[in-house]
């Protein structure tokens, strides 16, 4: 029983830790005092939850509550990286709100919550536990999104992310209800037990692409995507770095958890659903940004062609599919850090700037953020020899052992089309002339970028081990 305790001890810590500082905040009458407390101690309790999540739970995991609760070497990666990039993004976040005079100290607790909600999806064995943990995030993100109040795009932003997640909502819960009515269960393991009898269940099956449909939009994948440009471009800079990040890797995660643990005996029926939706959001993400100007758009198409090739190697529906799926998304992660830590860099005397032509001369101005995008443009992109390119190579690896010829063939094409949107904004910056001065970016900003920059080319060098983290993280799975 003390064993099981502990396997949910990075969760309650958060929970704790967020209700702390959000009485904390309260009680703290100076909004500035309160924000510069709050902040920090809100980085240190993600962290320290990744501590905890290392070397407090039972190095053999197990299960708690009945089941609905997992811990397995995948839900601690997962939970390391989400808490990794939770905490960056909120150090994002800290002189973006002072610049801004947005500073407030639920900010904070928000993202804290978040975190929670995704490590909770991370580890969901059920699907009560696992509608828990998607709603817990997507409470946190609704109101992120819509945070800056007097911003007209930020109020539409939130309005229609509330909006669209409502539908979703309802698309995933019809399904859950589908699942248990023609499965007598809603845990993962009892769920696997009739998927894996052989007998043909169209109502299984239709109850499967209703929660495919419903987590497809988590992930922001077409034709589920309508939301991910308009909300990417009203919400905050930082808000939209910490969406490109953390709730992707957690979404993207659960879905593969899901078609692999309970409907992995499905996988001939839910393998077509998946190669449908990767095609059509790889075809989204690399025709849709070609023509947008402004970069937060160009991102977010970006991400929608990203989470195709994630589905790629979740489409393969085999061991080497999940390794591909981590160590892409891993890699992914980086790339954006380094994108959005340059985007939140663009700041001139008159104030924040997202036009892609506003990188013009950025090379002859602040050449080492033009070194940084040029390396998270290229990675991101999947151009050789950055770490991004490593991950994509993965991806082809495992769908072609997997015998999806056409999906590689379509992944390489669209690459091609993508690149010329990412060569685009590396040609703006070196070959353009400088249009505007950007100030200096704050410390901390300038650091993180600059780490991540050079990690997408560094990395290279340790890419076996990360593969190799990744690989014993989808052991347990299989």
């Amino acid at each position: 029983m003390q064993s099981e305790y502990l396997l949910y001890t990075p969760e309650v810590l958060l929970a704790l830790g967020a209700m702390a500082l959000l009485m904390l905040g309260v009680f703290i009458k100076d909004p500035n005092r309160a924000t510069g407390l709050v902040a920090p101690l809100t980085a240190g309790l993600l962290i320290a939850a990744a501590l905890v999540a290392v070397f407090v739970v039972p190095e053999e995991g197990g299960q708690a509550f009945a089941g609905s609760f997992i811990f397995d070497p995948l839900a601690l990666f997962s939970k390391v990286a989400i808490f990794g990039a939770a905490a960056i993004a909120l150090m994002f976040a800290v002189p973006y709100l002072k610049s801004e005079r947005m500073a407030k100290f639920e900010y904070f607790v928000l993202i804290a919550l978040a975190a929670l909600g995704m490590s909770m999806m991370v580890s969901a064995n059920d699907l009560i536990a696992m509608y828990m943990g998607i709603e817990l995030q997507s409470l946190a993100l609704y109101v992120l999104a819509a945070f800056n109040r007097d911003s007209q795009r930020a109020s539409e932003a939130g309005l229609k992310y509330f909006m669209l997640g409502a539908l979703s909502s309802g698309l995933l819960l019809y399904g859950a209800s589908l699942v248990y009515g023609f499965t007598g269960s809603t845990g993962f393991n009892e769920i696997a037990v009739v998927a894996a009898s052989g007998e043909t269940n169209i109502g299984l099956l239709f109850g499967l692409v209703f929660v495919i449909c419903g987590l497809a939009f988590k992930v922001s994948a077409a034709p589920f995507h309508m939301w991910t440009p308009d909300v990417y471009e009203g919400s905050p800079t930082p808000v939209t770095a910490f969406f490109a990040m953390a709730p992707k890797f957690a979404a993207i995660v659960l879905l593969a958890r899901v078609l692999y643990e309970p409907f992995g005996a499905m996988t001939e029926q839910w393998q077509q659903v998946i190669s449908v939706i990767a095609v059509l959001s790889m075809a989204v993400g690399a025709f849709g940004a070609l023509t947008q100007n402004n970069i937060k758009r160009l991102m977010a198409y970006s991400s929608i062609g990203n989470m195709g090739y994630a589905l790629v190697a979740i489409a393969a529906g085999t061991q080497t599919g999940l390794w591909a799926l981590l160590a892409f998304m891993i890699l992914y992660v980086i790339g954006q850090v380094a994108a959005f830590g340059v985007i939140l860099s663009m700041r001139t005397n008159e104030g924040m700037v997202e036009q892609v032509d506003d990188l013009a001369g950025l090379a002859q101005s602040r050449p080492g953020l033009a070194w940084t995008m040029t390396g998270a443009m290229f990675s991101i992109g999947g151009l050789p020899f950055l770490v991004g390119f490593f991950g994509k190579l993965f991806i082809l690896y495992a769908a072609l052992e997997a015998g999806l010829v056409i999906l590689p063939v379509l992944l390489v094409l669209f690459s091609v089309v993508a690149a010329a949107y990412y060569l685009r904004i590396v040609k703006v910056m070196w070959f353009s002339e400088p249009l505007t001065a950007f100030v200096g970016p704050p410390a901390t900003t300038g650091v993180i970028t600059n780490v991540a920059g050079i990690a997408t080319a560094l990395l290279v060098i340790l890419a076996p081990v990360l593969f190799l983290l990744a690989r014993n993280a989808g052991l347990g799975l299989f």
